[in-house]
């Protein structure tokens, strides 16, 4: 609305609010919604190049879960590839979908409402509600070409980049800290562009879009999940899968102090103070695997080998390949997946803190990577 509209109502209210009764019954308050349960989003990236990323959705109404839930709510295919599912506000969730290039957008009942598609090979996204940051490998943003990659910035409003900064080689992980983007960067293409692994956290202004700094952690590849805890960040380095032993960087975003810890975090996740993380070991050498297990505690730097309960953990442990693991911000219940072979369906885990179980193995689809929350609420009478 205009100036003269705005105070033309302003005067409005004063004159009724003037003549308004001592008598008047106050207005009724909106009632606050009240949390009932809530719902499970499994973003499953399928293989590599062939077009089957696909979402799992269990509704804990009815406890069935339903795979396919994007093809089945829209009529089409998600994409090929989904690398990262947010949710940006109470009606908009956010999803990334690397080898389509585009960033899919749906509301909570799955139903597809738009997309961004001028930041291709995009991997990780964080958001304020109003905007979305996303990197990106590419050296290409619509007309904008960059040496190495960078993050977007995505007005949710209208789901346009409306800014854009360089940072490293093939930027992972990115957490929002005090006005501040940290961005992770892996290097991770040195195998094949002419470049080395990178060793450093990106500081960004989220308003100015402009780089501030780097923090140099000294260690290589920094790949993987990102977990927040206040000012603490878990960031993964996977080391070079030869020779070079991946490990755990927990950085303090208030001082720019970090610690480096002997064992990797490929898979994070926070309850808001404590990180519990799932670290994979893969060498080339051997061609196997080794898994770590640990729950830190950022702020004293104690280290547990135990994820809630023993019998949890010890369930993560005999699983034939981790692949995520994801608290709830609303209930803290905890929930893993299993990818298996990496090529046949995988399977989602979900406990209560306390250790109990609230379903049964869900069968879900090809390497379930990513895990999404959604409150089920209901208004009080």
């Amino acid at each position: 609305m205009d100036k003269r509209t705005y105070t033309l109502m302003t005067i409005l209210g004063v004159l009724v609010a003037g003549c308004s009764s001592d008598k008047d019954e106050p207005s009724t308050p909106t009632p606050e919604p009240t949390l009932t349960g809530e719902n499970v989003i499994v973003c499953n990236e399928g293989n590599w190049q062939s077009d089957n990323g696909q979402l799992s959705y269990y509704d804990s109404t009815t406890g069935v879960l339903t795979n396919q839930w994007f093809r089945q709510v829209n009529g089409y295919k998600l994409g090929d590839t989904p690398n990262d599912i947010i949710q940006v506000n109470d009606t908009l969730i956010a999803i990334a979908v690397n080898w389509s290039n585009i960033v899919q957008y749906i509301h909570p009942d799955g139903t597809a409402c738009g997309a961004t598609e001028k930041v291709p090979n995009n991997r990780k996204m964080c958001t304020d509600g109003e905007y979305i940051y996303l990197t990106s490998y590419a050296h290409i943003c619509g007309d904008q070409t960059f040496e190495k990659g960078y993050v977007a910035k995505i007005d949710v409003a209208t789901k346009n980049v409306v800014a854009t900064c360089e940072v490293g080689w093939e930027p992972e992980g990115i957490k929002l800290y005090n006005g501040k983007l940290y961005v992770a960067n892996s290097g991770g293409y040195g195998y094949s562009e002419d470049h080395a692994y990178e060793t450093t956290v990106q500081v960004v202004d989220a308003a100015t879009m402009q780089s501030i700094k780097t923090i140099d952690t000294g260690h290589i590849n920094l790949y993987g999940g990102m977990a927040q805890a206040g000012q603490y960040l878990c960031i993964n380095s996977g080391g070079d899968y030869y020779y070079v032993e991946p490990a755990t960087i927990i950085l303090n975003c208030d001082t720019d102090e970090f610690t480096v810890l002997d064992f990797p975090s490929t898979a994070s996740t926070s309850d808001g103070q404590l990180f519990y993380t799932v670290g994979a070991a893969f060498s080339y050498i051997t061609y196997e695997y080794k898994y770590d297990i640990h729950t830190i505690n950022p702020a004293t730097l104690s280290i547990s080998d135990i994820i809630y309960t023993q019998e949890i953990t010890d369930l993560i442990a005999s699983l034939q390949s981790p692949y995520d693991i994801y608290v709830s911000p609303y209930t803290q219940n905890l929930y893993f997946t299993d990818a298996r072979s990496y090529a046949t369906a995988g399977y989602l885990y979900g406990y209560t803190p306390a250790g109990t179980q609230i379903f049964s193995p869900q069968k879900v689809y090809i390497n379930p990577a990513h895990i999404l929350a959604v409150p089920v609420e209901e208004n009080e009478e």
